[in-house]
């Protein structure tokens, strides 16, 4: 992404910052994100340059000033164009990437609570996190609430696991959604995140699926 801006062209005034602006930020690269988020930036972008030109001193119409701003105007254009590709590229690695939740080896729920339990300790709140929800879902599948699958992901596991348990599906999303923040959305995790997967293992734990209801019994 690139301005060309020629020299021998008259000065840029306020109205034609905006302009530029307006024209750039209508490129396809910036529609891929949400419209909202396109709305505010454009509002922003709009009153930072009402804002620079506010405090350039002399004539708004022209001179070094008008040319100074636009300088600085085009350089947040492109690190906004940066920051929006490296997002982009970012959601599509992330998609690819994303993975079985539980791997071919042996394992038992105690064995990821313990896991679990070792990377709180060292405040390794992904890996802490990653391994409570897989605990969930080897306990899920040891008591049969879920069969066993190889492949199965966490979002998944929460499709699956919520039509068993009805009364904790809202939770297994909120769960999910927790993991999928910190392994796919690029976030960092904390004690809070882990928390809420704790009390949701300790919840389940407990809970009995829906008993299936024959055509007889009806």
């Amino acid at each position: 992404m690139a301005l060309m801006i020629e020299y021998l062209s008259p000065p840029v005034g306020r109205d034609d910052a905006r302009e530029l602006a307006r024209r750039e930020l209508q490129k396809q690269i910036y529609h891929r994100d949400e419209p909202s988020f396109l709305d505010r930036l454009l509002r922003r972008i709009g009153d930072w340059i009402d804002s620079l030109f506010d405090h350039v001193p002399g004539d708004h119409t022209g001179g070094s000033g008008s040319w100074t701003a636009l300088a600085a105007l085009l350089l947040l254009l492109i690190l906004i164009a940066a920051a929006i590709w490296w997002r982009i590229g970012n959601v599509r690695r992330n998609a690819a990437e994303r993975a079985s939740l539980l791997d071919d080896a042996h394992t038992t729920a105690e064995d990821h609570r313990s896991a679990a339990e070792r990377h709180a300790a060292a405040e390794q709140w992904p890996e802490a996190i990653r391994e409570r929800l897989r605990a969930i879902a080897r306990d899920l599948e040891e008591r049969v609430i879920v069969q066993p699958r190889p492949g199965r992901t966490a979002d998944e596991l929460a499709t699956e696991a919520g039509l068993a348990l009805p009364d904790h599906a809202d939770e297994l999303s909120a769960g999910v959604r927790i993991f999928d923040d910190v392994w796919y959305g690029g976030r960092t995790g904390d004690a809070e995140g882990y928390g809420r997967l704790t009390e949701l293992d300790r919840r389940l734990r407990s809970a009995r699926p829906v008993p299936l209801v024959s055509e007889g019994t009806r």
